[in-house]
């Protein structure tokens, strides 16, 4: 079972919650590939070989940077996404900062590229992961203590990967 990871990341942030993500995929006996988009060489075969795809991004006046919005509409076309798992991730600021705005913009372009969309939900119990998790660097000490949520939702992730699709 192949995961792929593709974010954006400038100051490290995304990235380091990236890494978070990939151990909990990891963990749960998948591989995952993570790919930064604007320095990375992006190995498409992978992507599209993968069962999911998660997209990160840092938030950028309260929604994704230009980078994501242009990779999701222009540099991907020709990466099948269409009926794989997909799903959403974001550091950002402060928790007023836009980070559930940017993850719906991301969630709208994975419904309209043909993808089931994966949050985590609360069904599953604490953590509740609604859209996707958010890192927050300047709330005090949320940016660590959120770490332990993106294994979890990396997890989760790959579980409703093998459920879906099957080991």
């Amino acid at each position: 079972m192949k995961i792929s990871i593709l974010y954006m990341s400038v100051t490290g942030h995304t990235e380091e919650m990236g890494k978070e993500i990939v151990q909990g995929i990891e963990n749960a006996g998948c591989e995952c590939r993570a790919f930064n988009i604007i320095r990375d060489e992006i190995d498409r075969d992978f992507i599209s070989s993968s069962q999911g795809v998660i997209i990160g991004t840092p938030v950028y006046m309260a929604t994704v940077p230009w980078q994501i919005q242009k990779f999701l509409e222009e540099d991907c076309k020709d990466i099948r996404l269409a009926g794989k798992l997909g799903g959403a991730f974001a550091t950002a600021h402060y928790a007023q900062g836009g980070a559930d705005t940017a993850l719906m913009s991301i969630v709208g372009v994975l419904l309209v590229k043909g993808m089931l969309v994966y949050s985590g939900g609360s069904a599953l119990g604490l953590p509740f992961v609604h859209h996707g998790p958010v890192a927050l660097d300047k709330e005090g000490s949320q940016f660590e203590t959120s770490r332990e949520v993106f294994r979890v939702f990396g997890r989760r992730f790959a579980e409703k990967c093998k459920e879906l699709f099957g080991e």
